[in-house]
């Protein structure tokens, strides 16, 4: 299926402060965001035109801006504003919303703190991740070779961009050979989460998913956490280490734009679609369109 290149799109892009049409919403090449990686962003999903967990992206978004030394430009109300302003304007009733905060072009070097902060955000449509059928029939990963940093090292508090680096490395390796996406360790050597999605295992009708302690707490992650909770599904956030692998029974992924993804192989390890994974796909599909579950 061919995409339509992200910049050759109808529609508008919000960009500081005015909706702009979106081939217009350009910045220079001599960008500090582009050059040194000051730069965060989010990623939201918007379901049958409602945003689900709007206030807990936006928050996020500004607290990784701090992380980053980038003072937003505008109020919290305001970005939440604007961000349901452009799903209106766009007309996007599923689909994906990408705030990005930037430092702009008034200096090019390693210190650039009279640079502009700059705020853009984007809406477009985008049912999901895989089709029904690759959900059902569960995705494969290979085990990177690029290791998730200590916090000591990187912000890893933070959706910085430079952060995903390592990530889309991970990812071309993995789709190099045949696998669709990666299993990425951290600097200790422990399961960390895929590229862009925290993970999470089944074994004995129980949850096991790796302590968010050098990589993001992802709030579908933490949404996965209390649906699991809710129906009495016990859920273990510990170290796991590599040689575990093999002793589970079911994994799964999860993330705003993966949502929950079931997994089928990572490397030599093969898992089932388990029940578990299933009433959880359910569940959190019904929560997301705000419909009872049964």
């Amino acid at each position: 299926m061919q995409i339509l290149p992200f910049d050759n799109r109808d529609g508008f892009i919000w960009l500081n402060g005015k909706f702009v049409k979106w081939r217009d919403a350009n910045i220079h090449v001599l960008n500090h965001g582009l050059h040194y990686a000051s730069c965060v962003f989010e990623g939201l999903r918007i379901y049958d035109g409602k945003i689900f967990k709007l206030n807990e992206h936006i928050e996020r978004l500004f607290n990784s801006a701090k992380i980053l030394d980038l003072d937003i430009p505008f109020s919290y109300q305001d970005v939440i504003d604007i961000t349901k302003e452009i799903i209106v304007k766009q007309n996007v009733s599923n689909g994906y919303i990408r705030p990005v905060v930037w430092r702009g072009s008034e200096m090019m070097a390693i210190s650039a703190k009279k640079g502009s902060t700059n705020l853009a955000i984007a809406a477009w449509e985008w049912p999901s991740y895989f089709s029904p059928e690759k959900l059902l029939e569960g995705i494969k990963l290979n085990v990177s070779k690029w290791l998730r940093p200590s916090p000591e090292s990187a912000p890893t508090d933070s959706k910085a961009a430079g952060l995903y680096m390592i990530c889309s490395l991970s990812k071309h390796e993995a789709e190099k050979l045949g696998f669709d996406d990666a299993l990425m360790l951290d600097y200790r050597g422990y399961v960390a989460e895929a590229t862009g999605a925290n993970i999470f295992f089944v074994k004995d009708n129980e949850l096991f998913t790796p302590i968010a302690d050098c990589f993001l707490n992802g709030i579908t992650r933490q949404t996965v956490i209390e649906l699991a909770k809710s129906k009495n599904i016990k859920v273990h956030e510990r170290k796991i280490k590599p040689d575990e692998l093999s002793s589970f029974e079911g994994c799964f992924l999860t993330g705003t734009a993966a949502e929950i993804t079931p997994i089928s192989q990572i490397a030599e390890n093969n898992y089932k679609v388990c029940d578990v994974i299933l009433d959880l796909l359910d569940s959190y599909g019904k929560l997301v369109r705000k419909k009872k579950a049964a």
